[in-house]
């Protein structure tokens, strides 16, 4: 169907075909960049799962999901950008500028929480890893899984020192032929029954906080630094999006 007439189409710098042709290659890299949001998100809920079983708030969960959730919108968001632009519909432009908007919204949040929530990883780890470690290990799974797997990458022992096992639910129950003085996982060179000599040769004498908190701190930066980084990228297309809508009407009203 033949387009109606239009004024100074592509008579300036801000002409329709020039504004479709900058969208449409925001569209490309934003349809890439939804992609690297939604895989940091998946990423994150996936590899670091354990972390997040040994916080007590779900801060750095809801920043992951709310990143898978985000990539999800901007996938979609880009091809109905795509699509918008390819039929100059000025009804999907307004669709495709709200999704650019929530989408702008929640990783600004994101970013927000995620450089907020730093600064409290480790008073929060220092109020509450002790009781996990003395309360759920032995007791909890998935609490049980996530400890040993830490100890194990970590190369630590305990919430803030391998002392803190003496202390636990899990020594108190032990059988008195196991004699071990903490975890297997504990040990450089893990192996059943490991733990029973607690020698510095032995065993890792550093507690497991310091490298948790680092490890989600650093983390915490990279959720940040996407949710942020892809904010500034939808400024450009929210602002070309409403050009392209404000051009259009201009021509249709020709």
């Amino acid at each position: 169907m033949a387009l109606p007439n239009r004024k100074n189409r592509d008579s300036d710098c801000c002409s329709v075909n020039f504004l479709k042709y900058v969208l449409q290659i925001f569209n490309v890299v934003f349809l890439l960049a939804g992609g690297c949001v939604l895989g940091v998100g998946i990423w994150t809920l996936a590899s670091k799962h354990w972390h997040i079983s040994l916080l007590s708030t779900v801060t750095y969960s809801v920043a992951a999901g709310v990143l898978v959730f985000a990539g999800c919108l901007a996938l979609i968001g880009a091809v109905t950008g795509c699509l918008s632009v390819w039929r100059e519909n000025r009804c999907l432009l307004l669709v495709y500028t709200f999704l650019l908007l929530l989408i702008f919204l929640l990783e600004a949040m994101v970013g927000i929480l995620s450089y907020v929530y730093q600064e409290q990883v480790y008073k929060e780890l220092e109020l509450n890893l002790n009781t996990t470690f003395s309360k759920s290990y032995s007791v909890d799974a998935d609490k049980t899984t996530a400890i040993d797997q830490m100890q194990t990458q970590f190369k630590c022992c305990g919430a803030i020192r391998f002392e803190d096992w003496e202390y636990s639910q899990w020594y108190k129950n032990l059988k008195t032929s196991s004699n071990n003085k903490v975890p297997d996982t504990c040990c450089k060179s893990v192996a059943p029954g490991c733990g029973r000599r607690d020698h510095p040769s032995n065993i890792h004498y550093s507690g497991c906080i310091y490298r948790l908190s680092e490890e989600i701190e650093d983390h915490l930066t990279i959720l940040g630094a996407v949710g942020l980084g892809i904010c500034v990228l939808q400024i450009f297309g929210m602002v070309f999006s409403c050009c392209l809508y404000i051009k259009l009407k201009d021509v249709m009203d020709y």
